[in-house]
């Protein structure tokens, strides 16, 4: 496609929703379209470097050792404020430099009605699993709980309060839960019900950076041990008992013990190491790691999910909250690694657990089967020519 376009893409201020999209926004870039990307101010410097025009704004959502609230209404509530607060911003920016198409987060709930105001196409990038037909039936009772409760009910309001104020008669629960064009990107097979899932969704990941694996400053160690990475993310990384039970359970192996232990645990919290075969660190450059790894010990968030699968990695999952059980489930089901849960870790059932999806045949057969699936149907250019087929 050779003309250029104006792209607009609403973000949303948390980094693992950023992170799953910004190679795309790059080779979107790259191919010569103009794309603006709408941020919180505070995380602007994770897209800056994809070249895109970065339109800022103060952002509602709680970061760094800041809490979610614990009930659901409530915290899709605070979606809803932002995107309230958002709109007028975007408004006065693109009214008289109308974007030719909208692309957005499950949280840049703007989107689809700045889409609605110009006559644009609006196309969901979905970071996470994605509704089949069928899933407001499979999932009533967790679905009437939250409807039926005040702040759902209160939150529902809002958002048709906020939909007529911008010309558009639908019901809010059927606006947001049907998104009329999807991209998934995430790997098809981690999607539960994927034979359900409706054509407007099209999975094209994931898109993983080649600038997060290429620019690091980690290499594989030189003396032949096996790689095993040890990470939590960057939002349930307080396991100090999780990390001691992988230095008891790996001193004196033949596995070198990558542990990323976040900004909660201070690695001195760790007590003394083995002098050979580990290394601590706050954060790591995970692809790079990843691509030399043998085995991963992972919370299951679905980023690690999908970058696992993407190198061909086995997963030991030890899930700590939302969809992480899931996943953990849905890794054991493809036969690509073990569920562990956090309650039966120990330095012994650590090591049985590595050891078992490292050594399997079996295991490196399947993984090698989804890796290939994966890589043939996914990735930054499938994606970027998804998005370039929703343009006039």
């Amino acid at each position: 496609m050779n003309a250029r376009h104006h792209i607009l893409m609403v973000g949303c201020t948390a980094p693992s929703h950023i992170y799953p999209s910004l190679a795309l926004i790059r080779e979107l870039v790259s191919r010569g379209h103009r794309v603006g990307y709408a941020v919180g101010e505070a995380l602007a410097g994770l897209v800056e470097p994809t070249g895109a025009e970065i339109v800022r704004h103060p952002s509602l959502l709680p970061l760094g050792d800041a809490k979610w609230p614990d009930d659901p209404g409530t915290a899709m509530r605070v979606f809803l404020d932002e995107a309230i607060a958002v709109l007028p911003r975007l408004t006065a920016r693109y009214d008289d430099d109308r974007p030719d198409l909208l692309l957005y987060d499950i949280g840049g709930l703007a989107a689809p009605v700045l889409a609605a105001r110009y006559g644009v196409p609006a196309l969901q990038l979905s970071p996470t699993l994605v509704a089949w037909d069928g899933y407001e039936q499979d999932m009533a009772e967790t679905i009437d709980a939250i409807h039926s409760s005040p702040s759902g009910r209160s939150y529902h309001a809002a958002y048709n309060a906020w939909l007529r104020e911008n010309g558009i008669d639908a019901d809010a629960w059927d606006w947001l839960g049907h998104p009329e064009h999807i991209l998934a990107l995430i790997p098809r097979a981690m999607q539960p019900q994927a034979d359900r899932v409706p054509e407007q969704v099209r999975f094209v990941g994931p898109c993983l950076d080649p600038v997060r694996l290429a620019d690091t400053g980690w290499t594989p160690p030189g003396d032949g041990r096996r790689v095993l990475l040890v990470s939590f993310g960057t939002a349930y990384t307080d396991r100090p008992e999780v990390y001691r039970a992988c230095v008891e359970a790996f001193a004196g192996s033949d596995w070198h013990v990558v542990l990323a232990v976040g900004r909660h645990v201070d690695p001195s919290d760790l007590g003394p190491l083995p002098a050979h075969g580990f290394e601590v660190h706050r954060v790591v450059p995970q692809l790079a790691v990843l691509a030399a790894a043998s085995a991963f010990i992972t919370h299951a968030g679905m980023g690690g999910c999908a970058e696992a699968l993407w190198f061909g990695v086995p997963t030991v999952a030890i899930p700590q909250a939302v969809d992480q059980f899931g996943n953990a489930a849905r890794l054991a089901e493809l036969g690509v690694g073990r569920h562990l849960p956090t309650e039966e870790v120990t330095p012994a059932t650590l090591r049985e657990a590595v050891e078992s999806v490292a050594g399997s045949a079996e295991v490196a057969a399947r993984l090698a089967a989804v890796r290939a699936e994966l890589h043939a149907q996914a990735g930054i250019h499938h994606a970027a020519n998804a998005v370039e087929s929703y343009l006039p």
